[in-house]
Order: structure tokens, then sequence, then C-alpha cells
């Protein structure tokens, strides 16, 4: 039944009087709402149903019956889906500073278009409750660090966020996908898991988010060929590895 704005007060009221658990999801479908553009006009109809996954999602749009929707992820929830995506014209609008940024650093363009889609869905002004800011969603550090004086600038937001990313592939010889990981649960969080992707729930989902927008290429993640000694009962044990040792000494013995 469509929500009119009495039964849609209601409803929240309802909710917020209830417990914890209830207003956390309040909070939720609040977001959603407000992200789909739903909750604004009185006479605005919301249709809702789960999908086979058993996720929530929501439209403006009424389903026909026996139709396959297709619904995307709506940003800091994985529990709501919508039926509506960012409009292609908006993300065109930074399609050549992200060109001219990824040339610039040396990293490749589809995968910044991917970071940008799924750190703020091309807004320019979005914000997360930690603190991200904008297009790239850049931590006051990261802002301070690359000179950004204000973060809801594209020019500013993506030519920062460009480059941090260069900075992390270089920190990880390339390695797109610790390179991602660093970039959303900090360098720290991967070096303290022996630089792997830490087994967060939040970074691996978002890993593979960026993953699937923008494939990593064919090419093996290292160049470098390190030469690492291991003492085992008293035998030492040459190993190859194109992954830089997070300690203990090595040699570096070529490239391929």
């Amino acid at each position: 039944m469509p929500l009119t704005d009495r039964t849609r007060s209601k409803f929240v009221w309802t909710c917020l009087t209830a417990n914890a658990g209830a207003r956390a999801a309040v909070g939720i479908l609040a977001f959603a709402l407000l992200w789909l553009g739903l909750a604004s006009p009185a006479y605005s109809q919301i249709y809702s149903w789960r999908d086979a996954s058993g996720k929530l999602v929501l439209s403006r749009t009424k389903p026909k019956v026996g139709a396959d929707v297709k619904s995307f992820a709506v940003l800091e929830t994985e529990r709501i889906r919508a039926t509506r995506y960012v409009a292609a014209a908006q993300s065109r609008l930074y399609d050549q500073l992200i060109r001219d940024h990824a040339a610039l650093n040396g990293v490749r363009a589809d995968l910044v278009k991917a970071v940008v889609q799924v750190e703020s869905a091309y807004d320019p002004y979005a914000k997360s409750p930690k603190g991200a800011l904008g297009l790239m969603q850049l931590m006051p550090a990261t802002c301070k660090k690359y000179g950004v004086k204000n973060p809801f600038n594209p020019v500013e937001n993506v030519g920062a966020g460009v480059a941090y990313l260069r900075d992390l592939l270089d920190r990880y010889q390339n390695d797109e996908t610790l390179a991602l990981a660093a970039y959303n649960a900090g360098p720290g969080a991967v070096d303290d898991h022996g630089q792997t992707v830490p087994p967060y729930r939040e970074t691996r989902h978002y890993v593979a988010q960026i993953n699937k927008l923008a494939p990593p290429a064919a090419e093996p993640r290292g160049k470098v060929i390190y030469r690492v000694e291991d003492v085992v009962d008293g035998r030492v044990i040459i190993k190859y590895t194109d992954k830089r040792p997070a300690s203990g000494a090595y040699d570096i013995v070529g490239g391929r």
C-alpha cells in the first residue's frame, strides 16, 4: 500500500518507540528512502518487496507480476537494494577529470571510476559517518597530506584520491587488491594482516565490488621476484615469491 505522510509518520513513530534493533532498521530505511528521493511529496508511492536472496528492494515503480527487476546496492547498507542506479550522465561529468589524473599517476582509469562509483556513486558532496568526504571519500588526514583545501571540489578530490591510490599501488608493488583493501581499511590494517586483505566483511565486499566493476589486469601482480631463506627444523629452505616479505632478510633476484 502506498505510504502517505500520515501513514509514514505513524510507521516511523511506532518503530522509534520500539527497541534498539527496530530503531536501527528505521535508520537504514530512512537512509534508503532519502537515497532514492522517495520521501518527499505526500503523493509519492513506495513499493517494496523481497528479492530472491531475501534483501528488501524499494522502488517508485510498481513491479510487473513475474518480472525480473534489476536492483542495485544502496550505499552504507547491504540489506537494502534499490531500482535506481547512478545516472550515466552524472558519471560522464567526471570522465575527463578521471582520465587526466589516472594518466598523470599511471593508474587505470576504469579502476578509478570503479572506486568513485563504490565510494560515493559520483556524488561530489557525499559524506560518510566516519568522516570521509567527496567523490573519492577522502579522510581529513588524507586531505591534509595531499594538500586538499576543499574536499567537495571534484578537481581537488579526484587529484588527491588518485595520487593516494598511486602511492598505495607503489607500496604494494602494483597489487591492486591490496591497494584497494588499504584504501578502504588503511594500510596499517593490510600490513598487520601480513599484507593480505584484512578479514573485515566491509573491506572484502568493497574489494569484490570494485574488482567486479573493473576486473584487474591478467598480468601477475608482481614483476619483482624475491628470494627468501627460511630455516625449518635447522634446514635452510629457499623460496621465491613475487610478494615482498613483510619481515626478515630477502634478495631481489630479477623480474619477469
